[in-house]
């Protein structure tokens, strides 16, 4: 088939769901204003502003930090095979101790180049928004990146099908483990930066969320590039991360929007985005859903053991 075939077939398919997107909405619409106008929450939308509490800059970014704390735990042992000095985790709450990992083996170059950057990144974002915090900045809560039958990272290849009752997924085994371990944070952290961010008051911390996001989203797209490259030769990588997909939206809430690397015909599906080209967001609560691993509300478990610090620290009830 040629190039041009398989590109009318991918925008063939996007206009189909753009389509079938638009007519959920309008039924939907219709469905609400029968039954007294209920207000439309999705993925894309933040929740009922008359039944959530008032958030401040200051709690937003804190929910961002904590995320920060676990990305950061995971690419620094990864790279270095030692966590973040204590320097970088006292603040507001209680300060946790990481179940940690261990520096990986990389046997491909550009693999172990990506994670010192994404590493060295991941620790800066944390700086940062310690220093825009200042006092107000949340210590590090207890983090699980560990490795072993019981921990955070088996429980989500676990859940997505990945090894069975009993056995250890090990992100720290080799190149191709660490992608996957890396492809379970990246995307949850570009959906959350950008659903955060229309809450966001102050310019000048807006602007700040806005860079990070572009960061992050650089991360994903690396992450999901290399994925992809390696799965042309082992397709069971592909198959992993639609799988892990599928795990992330059975945790985070009806719609099924959350999508691996799987190509539409012979094209890559690089950026996961919504029918008209846009990253989708998650609220806080879906976010939470993700990382506790979890689908109802609940104040911890999964990679925050003991939940997040903060004032935003519940899952959502899905």
């Amino acid at each position: 088939m040629m190039d041009s075939e398989r590109l009318v077939e991918a925008f063939d398919e996007r206009a189909k769901r753009r389509e079938g997107r638009r007519d959920f909405f309008r039924a939907f619409g219709a469905a609400a204003v029968m039954a007294g106008g209920i207000t439309l929450v999705s993925k894309t939308a933040p929740v009922n502003a008359q039944s959530a509490p008032a958030l401040t800059d200051a709690d937003i970014l804190n929910f961002a930090l904590n995320l920060e704390y676990l990305e950061a735990q995971f690419y620094v042992y990864a790279a270095t095979g030692a966590g973040l000095p204590a320097s970088l985790l006292g603040g507001t709450g209680t300060q946790g101790a990481v179940n940690g990992g261990r520096q990986v083996n990389f046997t491909d170059p550009a693999v172990a180049a990506y994670a010192r950057e994404i590493a060295a990144d991941e620790r800066a974002h944390v700086e940062f928004l310690r220093t825009a915090l200042g006092n107000a900045a949340v210590a590090q809560p207890t983090i699980d990146v560990g490795v072993g039958p019981n921990t955070a990272f088996s429980a989500a290849a676990r859940a997505a099908g990945l090894i069975g009752a009993g056995q250890t997924f090990d992100p720290y085994a080799n190149d191709e483990n660490f992608l996957l371990g890396a492809f379970i944070f990246e995307d949850v952290g570009v959906t959350a930066y950008k659903g955060a961010s229309p809450l966001i008051t102050d310019k000048n911390f807006l602007e700040a969320a806005a860079g990070i996001l572009a960061v992050e989203a650089y991360h994903a797209a690396i992450v999901r590039t290399t994925l992809y490259a390696k799965g042309i030769a082992t397709p069971s990588l592909i198959a992993a991360t639609e799988a892990i997909s599928d795990a992330r939206d059975s945790l985070d809430g009806a719609d099924d929007i959350d999508q691996g690397v799987r190509p539409i015909g012979q094209l890559s599906n690089i950026a996961p985005l919504d029918p008209n080209g846009i990253a989708y967001s998650r609220s806080a609560g879906q976010t939470l859903n993700i990382v506790y691993l979890n689908n109802m509300a609940v104040t911890g478990g999964g990679f925050f053991p003991n939940g997040v610090n903060g004032t935003i620290r519940m899952s959502a009830a899905n």
